[in-house]
């Protein structure tokens, strides 16, 4: 017996290699993804693909997994603590996201996602998008904290997918990362894509996404400097990608450079990045909408523990 997954491809995977992107989002291992696309089992748009074709995003996927087991169970929606609504009508909810959520459910994570708080709390959100992540429009990592706009309406989805493909949203982030970055005031122009050795990194590659971040230095203290960052794209990982490149990785992003000995002596256990601070234009009524998000106690600790004592 054999069953069929048909699915829109993610804006994350596109341009993906089949066997890589396949392996990612049904959670099977990469060989097996290969073994797949071989035997005539993927196609999109009702072409067949090879292992090594490309994915595009919003095109129809089919995958037949022959004798494929139930379809893994997600955890039932269950409230987050720490997770806060900041804003909030019919159309859009915006939540203040704490670490160790998730955006939305994916192959392979049992945690807590902003799409599951949001059910468990009664919150109605758009039917728009893959099964998984109705309503989300734009996601934070796991390990950063800070503001998500989810779609409440259908109009909502599309207006607010568009806009952020379009740039008009404005989204800011403070990070505090390793050193001092010169020029304090600049702009990272370098495209990101799969990082070539390691499938869960990201890096600076010619053949990558377009990729633009501007940031300010806020504030110098010993041995990192606070920065508030603009976002003009939205690639996976951006933040962390571009301030590593420039060998000013985010303190605590041991996956990306950090050093480790300075996050254990601060007690961080994370990366330093927060967004703090989204705006958008509403999609119903057409007003600017803004909304702020504080630090939460362990970046504010580490942050103060190398400012050092006050005099």
């Amino acid at each position: 017996m054999s069953e069929l997954r048909s699915l829109p491809v993610p804006d994350g995977l596109d341009g993906e290699r089949v066997d890589a992107g396949l392996a990612r989002l049904l959670g099977l291992s990469r060989t097996r993804a290969a073994e797949l696309a071989a035997e005539g089992h993927v196609a999109l748009d009702g072409r067949p693909l090879g292992k090594s074709d490309r994915l595009v995003a919003g095109g129809w996927l089919e995958v037949e997994l022959p004798g494929a087991a139930e379809p893994i169970e997600q955890s039932p929606p269950e409230p987050v603590p720490g997770m806060s609504i900041v804003y909030d009508d019919d159309d859009v909810v915006v939540v203040d996201k704490p670490v160790g959520v998730a955006a939305h459910p994916s192959p392979g994570w049992t945690g807590p996602t902003v799409v599951g708080a949001l059910a468990s709390a009664g919150f109605r959100i758009a039917t728009s998008g893959a099964a998984e992540r109705q309503g989300i429009v734009h996601r934070l990592d796991v390990g950063t904290s800070g503001l998500m706009v989810v779609a409440k309406s259908e109009r909502a989805y599309t207006v607010l997918k568009r806009a952020f493909k379009d740039r008009t949203v404005d989204k800011v982030y403070h990070a505090l990362v390793q050193g001092h970055p010169e020029p304090t005031v600049g702009t990272i122009d370098a495209p990101i894509g799969r990082h070539p050795t390691a499938d869960f990194k990201f890096a600076v590659t010619a053949a990558g996404k377009p990729s633009i971040t501007h940031y300010e230095v806020l504030e110098m203290v010993p041995a990192a400097s606070l920065v508030e960052i603009h976002l003009e794209t939205g690639r996976t990982h951006q933040i962390r990608v571009h301030f590593a490149a420039l060998r000013h990785p985010c303190v605590g992003d041991l996956t990306y450079g950090a050093d480790p000995s300075l996050a254990a002596r601060i007690g961080l256990t994370r990366q330093w990045l927060h967004a703090v601070r989204l705006g958008f234009e509403h999609p119903s009524t057409g007003q600017w909408v803004e909304v702020e998000s504080t630090y939460p106690t362990d970046l504010a600790d580490a942050l103060a523990a190398l400012r050092g004592p006050r005099e």
